[in-house]
């Protein structure tokens, strides 16, 4: 059963339950990675595959995505700052025990290429962020797998 989340702001990633950090180098430019990442919604199936469907409403300032596991989601993106940081927080999902969710992304030049930092803050139940404590190794995983699939997408 879907059910609304916390309708938190950017200040959140500071103060979260629950925060994993992970960052890559790419060789891709921050205005390439920038524009896959805020403009090309429908395409993050293509490189991040936990994702299994991504869509834009409301004339891109939300977001539906769906992802591997049957988790569906409702988004509002709070920062879209191009090429530097694109964040988005979750207003509903199905994942049970989730209280507050929010995930940034900041993109900074690293020699020819850019750095990409995701961040992934978010509160809930007890059980929920001992889950997400122990999904940490995973979540590494799945973010280094995109960005590779994303950065090799982009050299194309």
């Amino acid at each position: 059963m879907a059910h609304r989340l916390h309708p938190v702001e950017p200040g959140f990633l500071d103060t979260a339950a629950v925060r994993h950090v992970f960052a890559r180098d790419v060789t891709a430019s921050p205005e390439r990675v920038y524009r896959a990442l805020a403009e090309d919604v429908p395409g993050w199936p293509t490189w991040f595959s936990a994702v299994t469907l991504a869509r834009p409403f409301d004339d891109g300032a939300r977001r539906e995505v769906r992802l591997r596991g049957g988790v569906r989601s409702l988004e509002t993106i709070l920062v879209a700052k191009e090429p530097e940081v694109y964040a988005y927080r979750v207003d509903v999902t199905n994942a049970p025990g989730a209280r507050a969710l929010l995930e940034e992304w900041r993109l900074a030049p690293s020699g020819t290429g850019t750095r990409v930092q995701w961040t992934f803050a978010a509160d809930g139940t007890l059980p929920f962020r001992l889950v997400l404590a122990a999904a940490r190794p995973g979540l590494g995983r799945a973010f280094r797998d995109a960005v590779t699939a994303l950065d090799r997408r982009l050299a194309r």
